[in-house]
């Protein structure tokens, strides 16, 4: 619904505007007009102007007819991905592994790689009012989310590096919303870009899109502006072409796209391993997938839908199909997806070109997801309003709506313990808290120095068990902490057997 920031759109007219909004039944949000002094009402036509008036009222009426609707059931439709797409990090062979491995860093060598961070949240679940990548979990190094990541692609980059003997680059692209942009360009310029190149660093911004009362009326935030909401993050994919980020990637040689979400501290960049089993099988498309804790885990399930990769909702199943159980105890649905992809670059630019198509015309669009929510508003009135309940609609679109139209998509398992610890909720919050996160790492981190055979002392000087040994850590981890400089995935740590370490301890890049 809204162009990019860097497109020079025609300032419309007021009268221009005024018949837009009465043709799609929206004449309500210039009520406050005549209360707008000079300066107000020049920034308000501004952002009238950059909407899509045309598609206002389809955007409307839909998101109405969406969230009155009930979520269709999908549990007759559905199948588990066939074995034969499937990588597990847990159950494939150590010799398949090293190879994908090695196909992966061969790739990463040769500047075939690049990842995609997918950034536009905010972290107000988290109680901060600043972008997620720029929070502290509380690790014994103080270390950002943004900086982890940042440290990983040096780290992965040198171990391509150091095997293939050339020197690469892997192009971090950073999707970030209108909320979260300029903090995150600020960011990444006062901490010096973390020693990566800025060069290689390209940020860029995703649609805002209205939201929607109940009945289809455009929220008014103030006066003179219009409530807004990032298009969720399938909006990544209108981004690649406002931004010409696709052509980017072609003009660096970059082929296989790593895409994740910023929440996650376990993620592993550009991942050697995922993105060597996705070209080894010839995949356009792929899926990191952890199994799931328990049946009725609310997460996404990747799986088929009428033979066509998709991700199902958990709220789009009975429980009775998500406690269906194979003939050796297994759930049959059991792929919980944790945001981590892979794409070709030509996979994105045929379905990118393909949804601007679709969208101006024949208007069908990629899947909308309706997220009811608590939106400021002023009233008839004027009086600014901050509703107790929901009371507006916010459409989104996700990353995972592309699945359907992949030619070869493939799942990879992989461990949650080694890669998955989501950053969602304030800590007081059952999970996916800054303490699960922060405690995820060092148990990590604790078992790697472990298997190398180092020794970790508690605060009273007693041996920590070893993780083969432990089944608590989680919950009472060890305060060690390994910076990503120093190890990628637990390798290089051979120098520490024998050591012994009192905890808490971070290990920075001085072995």
């Amino acid at each position: 619904m809204l162009a990019p920031t860097e497109a020079k759109r025609t300032m419309l007219s007021l009268e221009e505007v005024k018949q837009s909004l009465e043709e799609a039944d929206q004449a309500h949000v210039l009520q406050f007009w005549p209360e707008l002094n000079e300066a107000q009402r020049e920034i308000f036509l501004h952002e009238l102007s950059q909407l899509d008036l045309s598609g206002l009222k389809e955007h409307c009426e839909g998101a109405a007819r969406a969230a009155a609707s009930d979520p269709a059931s999908l549990d007759e439709l559905m199948e588990p991905v066939p074995a034969e797409f499937i990588g597990s990090a847990r159950n494939s062979d150590k010799t398949s592994l090293a190879q994908w491995e090695n196909e992966g860093l061969w790739h990463i060598s040769k500047n075939r790689v690049g990842v995609l961070l997918l950034a536009g949240g905010q972290g107000t679940r988290l109680g901060v009012q600043y972008p997620k990548g720029m929070y502290n979990v509380g690790l014994p190094s103080g270390k950002t989310l943004y900086q982890i990541q940042a440290e990983r692609l040096h780290k992965i980059q040198e171990l391509a590096e150091s095997k293939h003997g050339t020197k690469c680059i892997i192009p971090w692209y950073i999707m970030t919303s209108e909320f979260t942009l300029t903090p995150t360009e600020k960011f990444f310029k006062e901490n010096n870009y973390f020693g990566l190149d800025p060069l290689n660093i390209n940020m860029f911004e995703q649609r805002m899109i209205p939201a929607v009362t109940f009945d289809g009326k455009v929220i008014l935030q103030g006066k003179g502006k219009i409530a807004m909401a990032p298009d969720g993050n399938g909006g990544l994919y209108q981004a690649l072409v406002d931004h010409n980020v696709l052509e980017d990637m072609k003009k660096r040689g970059v082929e296989y796209l790593h895409v994740y979400c910023v929440d996650n501290i376990m993620v592993k960049m550009a991942d050697p391993v995922f993105i060597g089993f996705c070209a080894s099988k010839g995949a356009d498309c792929g899926a990191k997938v952890v199994e799931k804790a328990y049946p009725t885990e609310p997460v996404g399930v990747v799986c088929r839908v009428q033979g066509v990769a998709q991700v199902v909702e958990y709220s789009e199943i009975l429980q009775t199909t998500a406690e269906l159980r194979g003939p050796s105890g297994e759930l049959v649905y059991s792929a919980g997806n944790i945001c981590n992809h892979f794409f070709t670059r030509q996979f994105l630019e045929d379905v990118t070109i393909g949804s601007i198509f679709y969208c101006r015309k024949s208007k069908i669009h990629l899947k909308q997801h309706v997220a009811i929510k608590k939106v400021p508003f002023v009233d008839q009135c004027g009086n600014e309003v901050k509703p107790t309940k929901p009371n507006g609609i916010k459409m989104e679109k996700f990353v995972f709506d592309i699945f359907p139209f992949s030619r070869s998509f493939v799942v990879f398992e992989v461990v949650r313990e080694d890669e998955f610890s989501p950053l969602k909720n304030a800590d007081g919050a059952a999970t996916d808290n800054p303490s699960t996160a922060r405690n995820a790492l060092m148990h990590l981190h604790s078992r790697w120095v472990t298997a190398a055979g180092a020794t970790l002392l508690n605060e009273h000087g007693n041996a920590v068990l070893s993780a083969s040994e432990s089944t608590t850590m989680t919950n009472a981890p060890t305060k060690f902490e390994i910076s990503p400089l120093v190890s990628y995935f637990g390798e290089g740590l051979d120098k520490l057997k024998g050591k012994i370490y009192q905890t808490p301890f971070y290990l920075d890049n001085d072995l």
